[in-house]
């Protein structure tokens, strides 16, 4: 399974898979308005992949396919302070 990366340019850490390069139909307009203007970071086959850094490719995989397009959002930002209060009581 192909698919092409890309990302936001206004949101950081925030990545569109789509199955075919250029090809946005099956994202709905309100998130691509959100996104911005995408920027191709590189093209995939997923079929020759066990793992994807910080994506399930499994779930991937299942959203190409079900809906055509997959969103990346970047992982929650760690609130150290509260971590540590947390842990000092």
């Amino acid at each position: 399974m192909l698919c092409a990366v890309y990302k936001s340019l206004k949101k950081e850490g925030t990545f569109l898979y789509v199955k075919q390069r250029d090809d946005f139909s099956a994202v709905p307009d309100a998130l691509l308005n959100t996104f911005g203007s995408p920027v191709l970071v590189t093209l995939l086959n997923l079929a020759k992949r066990e793992h994807l850094a910080l994506a399930d490719i499994d779930k991937v995989k299942q959203q190409l396919t079900q809906q055509g397009y997959y969103l990346q959002l970047p992982p929650p930002v760690e609130n150290l302070l509260a971590q540590h209060k947390a842990q000092s009581r």
